[in-house]
C-alpha cells in the first residue's frame, strides 16, 4: 500500500518490500493478474505501484518493456527499481497521471485507494489514459476480515476507540456500495466485482504485530502495548498454527471501463 499523503524513507520502503509483499501483495498481485488476464505485449499502467509486486507480475505476462509503474515515493521506487529495473518506473501523483490520454490499454491499481487525498480524481485519471479496463483491488470490510476484527477487540480494550480508527484506515473503501459509487462518481461503469478471502502471512505473532500496530505504537506505552499484545494473542490464537499465523482479510477486486455508471 502506498499512501500518497506522506513520503516514506528508504528503510521503511525496504521494510514494505521483505515483510509487506511476501506475507500479504504478493498473493493480492498473483490474483489481480489472473483477473485482468492481460495478452503478450498489452500496455500496462500500475498506479501507486509501491515496490512492484503488481508490476513485477504483470512484466511476467505481457513482458517488462510493457509494464510502466507509478509512484509518488521516491523511496518505494528505488527499491521497485532495484528489484526489476527492466520495468518503467516513474514518480507521479495518482491524481494528476503524466500520461497523455489514452496511454495505455489497462491500468491497475491494488491496496492504495483507501490512501488518495482525492480518490474519484485518481480513478478519472486511470480511465483518462486507458483504452480499456481499469481494475482496482481493495481490503474489504473489517467486519468481514476475522483476523482484523479480532486484533480490534484487542486494541480497542486497551488502547480505545481512537486506537481502532486508526487501524480501520485501511478498511476505508471496503464498503462494496461506497466502492461502486467511487468508481460510478468517476464515470466508470462496473464490469466484474469480486469479494474473496485472503490472508497476511507472518512467521510469528510478534511479526504481525509488528507490522499491524505501526499506527499506533508511537500513541501508547509500553505498558499498554504489553497488555495488548497478550490479550492479542488470545484473541488471535485460531489463526495461529506452530507460531505461524495467517490472519483474514476480505480483499475486493473490481474490473471497470469508461462508460456511464
Amino acid at each position: 500500500m502506498t499512501d500518497e499523503t506522506y513520503l516514506l524513507s528508504a528503510q521503511a520502503a525496504e521494510f514494505y518490500e521483505a515483510t509487506f509483499v511476501p506475507a500479504l501483495f504478493q498473493d493480492w498481485a498473483r490474483r489481480l493478474v489472473a483477473f485482468a488476464d492481460p495478452a503478450p505485449g498489452r500496455r500496462v499502467l500500475d498506479v501507486a505501484c509501491g515496490t512492484g509486486a503488481v508490476a513485477r507480475e504483470l512484466a511476467a505476462h505481457v513482458g517488462p518493456d510493457s509494464v510502466t509503474g507509478i509512484d509518488l515515493n521516491p523511496a518505494m521506487l528505488a527499491v521497485a527499481r532495484r528489484v526489476e529495473p527492466r520495468v518503467t518506473w516513474r514518480e507521479g501523483d495518482a491524481a494528476a497521471l503524466p500520461f497523455p490520454d489514452s496511454s495505455f490499454d489497462l491500468v491497475v491499481s491494488q491496496a492504495a485507494l483507501m490512501f488518495f487525498p482525492d480518490r474519484v480524481a485518481a480513478l478519472r485519471e486511470m480511465a483518462r489514459v486507458s483504452t480499456g479496463a481499469i481494475i482496482v483491488q481493495v481490503p474489504g470490510r473489517m467486519s468481514h476480515s476475522a483476523g482484523y476484527t479480532a486484533l480490534a477487540r484487542a486494541v480497542r480494550r486497551h488502547a480505545g476507540d481512537h486506537a481502532v480508527d486508526l487501524l480501520s484506515a485501511y478498511f476505508a473503501v471496503g464498503d462494496p456500495p461506497q466502492l461502486r459509487e467511487l468508481l460510478t462518481s468517476a464515470g466508470l461503469s462496473v464490469e466484474r466485482f469480486e469479494t474473496w478471502t485472503g490472508a497476511t502471512r507472518l512467521p510469528s505473532l510478534d511479526e504481525f504485530l509488528a507490522v499491524e500496530l505501526l499506527p499506533i505504537a508511537d500513541e501508547i506505552g509500553p505498558e499498554v502495548m504489553a497488555r495488548l499484545t497478550a490479550d492479542a494473542a488470545i484473541e488471535l490464537a485460531p489463526f495461529i498454527e506452530e507460531h505461524a499465523i495467517a490472519a483474514p482479510i476480505e480483499v475486493h477486486l473490481v474490473a471497470a471501463r469508461r462508460g456511464a455508471g
